[in-house]
């Protein structure tokens, strides 16, 4: 693996390719943050899409560069739904990112997550618990989410420590992450590479907002307003990360 500048560097490439190419991306999200998520992209350049329809989202997923599936107010239809996305990005080789939100909360989610992890995502992201429940999967970028997000794959692990504590107080932010993973798995084909540098985004963004916002009202605002004015020279000179093999 490259050292922790290159890793920087690429994060800051990838944003500029970002906003170039403008990536379409599904977003299979939970109801509750829809359109946080879609501000989120449509800011940083991407285009989302959100439709769970089973009716359309086979389309909808055959057309994205990349798929997010958030397991939030999970139901029947979506879950039907995302197996329907997941299969098409499985068999025409686009990005996939699983998000397995509160499988720690109910048995049914849980298994849902595994049966997803084992059609092999590019990424499975959650927190702490989440995580730990989950288990392991051969071959899948682990993300686990908090104070410090911990990418992990085989034996190589990365640390990005960029963030501030307003993003645990807004609703959404860990999904719109999510997100914005699969926004740059569209433009970078080396998926520790894209998760590093979403995850250096949505963490400069939001120590950026932090210092415009007064509290969790107006930090979402600034969190939009800083993705869409950031550049990668703000990534460069603001991005913290370790990084280790074991």
């Amino acid at each position: 693996m490259m050292g922790d500048t290159g890793f920087i560097e690429n994060a800051a490439a990838s944003l500029a390719r970002v906003r170039r190419q403008r990536p379409r991306v599904h977003c299979l999200m939970n109801t509750v943050v829809q359109k946080f998520v879609a501000d989120g992209l449509a800011a940083l350049g991407a285009i989302p899409s959100m439709t769970s329809s089973t009716e359309e989202v086979e389309a909808f997923a055959r057309r994205a560069d990349a798929l997010v599936v958030n397991l939030g107010t999970l139901n029947d239809e979506r879950r039907t739904a995302i197996r329907l996305a997941t299969t098409v990005a499985g068999d025409v080789g686009k990005p996939w990112i699983v998000d397995p939100v509160h499988c720690d909360y109910s048995p049914s989610r849980l298994a849902f997550a595994r049966e997803l992890l084992a059609s092999e995502p590019s990424v499975v992201r959650g927190n702490a618990s989440e995580m730990e429940l989950i288990g392991e999967a051969s071959g899948v970028l682990r993300i686990k989410t908090g104070a410090i997000d911990e990418l992990t794959l085989d034996q190589h692990s990365i640390r990005v420590e960029n963030g501030h504590p307003l993003m645990a107080q807004v609703t959404g932010t860990g999904c719109l992450s999510g997100a914005l993973i699969a926004v740059f798995m569209a433009v970078e084909p080396d998926r520790v590479t894209a998760a590093t540098g979403a995850l250096l985004t949505s963490g400069v963004a939001a120590e950026i907002a932090a210092r415009r916002s007064s509290g969790p009202g107006t930090f979402e605002a600034a969190f939009r307003d800083a993705l869409a004015a950031l550049h990668p020279e703000d990534i460069i000179a603001n991005a913290r990360i370790s990084h280790a093999e074991g």
